[in-house]
């Protein structure tokens, strides 16, 4: 993967600064472990999104100290050894002189001095800046080091006076994008637009869900990303009604909706994008009644989005609409007002509308501050993704909606100005789906 160290460094400089507004201390960011899949199998490794953030090592073990204090700031990072006969097995690794050279630490060990080092460099912090519950090996490792320090004030050994998630800094940093970042997620919303519309021409009737799957995921890593942000979803018939579906091998039948929530990741930045076609090619008169209610909700909160509005008012406005629609189509009664109040509206539409999106699908940072729903402001990246479903056995719905869902998901940066929709490359109109549809 490309690194560019300037861009790492100019991250740290930006913690460095937010920890000394607050007293300073030492912050530990974890990499990540490789993960057993089976046996002596792997799970195909993917660093913690903060340590990628902050230091752009993509190798497991280890940790990055970040040390702000008495005016001095240092990066020490604890990585694996050269091995020469691991190397050859599992490729290159950075090493000390690497991660100093390459990745800019002040000072670099191997993994196995940990227990030894960093003590030393807790020791006598304001404050350990330690994301605790995350790792529970490392909750362990740590409270060891607080015990022990604690244990030897005595001795003049100072432990930290408090723990504090270093997300306060690193997620509110993360939060709103730099132009870097925002150039990365365009590029993963343009491999994903691809995929989609490979999605969409593949779809045919007796496809299984799993073919469709190999399209999209195939498209990613063919136009350079590193694979799916996120479980790829491809839910035909009544599977599109299963917010979260994953069993992915029922066969696509002339008639159904197929729903497809998929997202490519390109430099550990990710698109995710949600589109529900035909998969005869044409929508039912039915379906595309209940598709056009959601799409014209959808594309109002799209066209909302701009600085100082709120997510909660995005998705307040999004279920009065939805709620409207769903009157008017006779799947609900009374008025929007007593739809909303008692939340009846959630037999069709159950989840939120928006949240946050960047290295993360569900991406860091605060939703509330002060108890009230956050502002937007340029840079902050959000996904806005209303939906509708008809469960297979809703007596009350009218049958040919019975069994039907729709989700459509946009990405989309907040600019000075407004907003800037990433993903509008991904057809949604009909006459758009349809076109690529044709059968």
């Amino acid at each position: 993967m490309a690194h560019d160290p300037s861009i790492h460094a100019a991250r740290r400089a930006r913690v460095f600064e937010e920890m000394e507004k607050r007293g300073g201390g030492v912050m530990v960011l974890p990499a990540a472990d490789e993960k057993v899949r089976n046996h002596d199998s792997e799970y195909l490794f993917r660093q913690d999104s903060d340590y990628a953030w902050a230091i752009g090592l993509d190798e497991p073990t280890g940790c990055a100290v970040l040390l702000a204090r008495g005016g001095e700031r240092k990066l020490v990072l604890f990585v694996r050894p050269r091995d020469r006969e691991k190397e050859i097995w599992t490729g290159r690794r950075a090493g000390v002189e690497g991660a100093k050279e390459q990745y800019g630490a002040d000072e670099a060990y191997v993994v196995s001095e940990l227990d030894e080092k960093l003590p030393r460099l807790v020791e006598g912090a304001r404050t350990l800046w330690y994301r605790i519950g995350f790792d529970a090996a490392w909750d362990a490792r740590l409270s060891r080091i607080l015990t022990d320090l604690r244990g030897a004030a005595r001795l003049g050994k100072m432990p930290p006076e408090a723990v504090v998630d270093p997300g306060r800094i690193v997620h509110e940093l993360r939060l709103v994008k730099t132009p870097d970042e925002i150039a990365k997620l365009r590029r993963a919303a343009e491999i994903s637009a691809e995929a989609h519309m490979a999605a969409m021409r593949d779809g045919l009737p007796g496809r299984r869900e799993y073919q469709v799957q190999s399209e999209i995921e195939y498209a990613f890593r063919r136009r350079g990303g590193s694979g799916p942000g996120y479980g790829t979803i491809v839910a035909a018939g009544v599977n599109s009604t299963i917010l979260h579906y994953r069993a992915g091998d029922a066969v696509l039948k002339d008639g159904d909706v197929c729903l497809v929530d998929a997202g490519g990741e390109y430099q550990w930045y990710t698109a995710d994008v949600t589109r529900t076609f035909p998969v005869s090619g044409e929508f039912s008169p039915a379906q595309a009644e209940l598709y056009s209610l959601c799409l014209e909700v959808q594309k109002r909160a799209v066209a909302s989005v701009k600085p100082g509005l709120t997510l909660d008012a995005i998705h307040d406005q999004t279920v009065r609409e939805l709620t409207d629609g769903l009157i008017g189509l006779g799947l609900l009664k009374g008025s929007v007002d007593e739809r909303v109040a008692d939340k009846s509206y959630r037999r069709y539409y159950m989840h939120r509308t928006s949240h946050w999106l960047g290295m993360d699908v569900h991406d860091v940072g605060d939703y509330y501050v002060d108890g009230k729903s956050r502002p937007l402001v340029p840079g902050m990246v959000l996904t806005i993704e209303p939906g509708l479903y008809v469960a297979e056995d809703d007596q009350e719905a009218p049958a040919p909606l019975r069994g039907v869902g729709i989700r459509i998901e946009d990405d989309v940066l907040v600019t000075p100005d407004g907003h800037a929709n990433l993903t509008e490359a991904v057809p949604k109109e009909i006459a758009e789906m349809e076109a690529v549809c044709v059968r």
